[in-house]
C-alpha cells in the first residue's frame, strides 16, 4: 500500500447559500448585485446570445451546406481510354502522362460514356457499372482501389464496436 491507494474519508459539506453574512454566502448569495442572473428564475436558455440572432436561427439563412467529407473525383470516360495501346495498364500515373487527367493526387472515376475496343487493365479508384461492363466486354480487367474515407467516419465506427 502506498499514498496513491489511500482514500480520504473527509466529507465536504454542501455550500448553503443565503443563510446570512456570517456564512460567507449571504446578502447576494454569490449572484452579484442586479440583473437577470441575480433574479429567481433568471436563467438563460442554452444557445442564447444576448439578444443577437442565435446561430441556430441564422443557419437556414446561410446558403447551402458544404460537406467536409465529400470526395471529388476526376472523371474519365471509356472513350478516353482508346488512346492506350492494347494490353496496357491504365492507372492514375499513366492517365496523367497522357494528359487525360490534371492531378495525380485526386481520385479518378471511369464513366461508361463511349465505346472501348482494346483489351486494357484498368486500376483506378472507382468505376461505374456501365464502364465496368464495357471494359470486361472488350476482355479487359478492372480493379478498384479504396478511396480514403473521412477520419470522422472511422471514429464513429470504432465507438460502435
Amino acid at each position: 500500500m502506498n499514498l496513491l491507494n489511500l482514500r480520504s474519508n473527509v466529507k465536504k459539506t454542501k455550500k448553503r447559500v443565503g443563510r446570512g453574512n456570517a456564512s460567507g454566502a449571504g446578502t447576494y448569495s454569490g449572484r452579484g448585485m442586479n440583473g437577470q442572473s441575480s433574479r429567481s428564475g433568471g436563467k438563460r436558455r442554452p444557445g442564447f446570445e444576448g439578444g443577437q440572432t442565435p446561430l441556430h436561427m441564422k443557419m437556414p439563412k446561410l446558403r447551402g451546406f458544404k460537406n467536409p467529407n465529400r470526395v471529388t473525383f476526376q472523371v474519365v470516360n471509356v472513350s478516353d481510354l482508346e488512346v492506350f495501346d492494347a494490353g496496357a495498364t491504365v492507372d492514375v500515373i499513366s492517365l496523367y502522362e497522357k494528359k487525360i487527367i490534371r492531378k495525380k493526387n485526386t481520385p479518378v472515376k471511369v464513366l461508361g460514356n463511349g465505346e472501348l475496343t482494346k483489351k486494357l487493365e484498368v486500376k483506378v479508384d472507382k468505376v461505374s457499372r456501365s464502364a465496368k461492363e464495357k471494359i470486361e466486354k472488350a476482355k479487359g480487367k478492372v480493379s478498384e482501389a479504396e478511396v480514403e474515407v473521412a477520419k470522422k467516419k472511422e471514429k464513429v465506427e470504432d465507438k460502435t464496436e
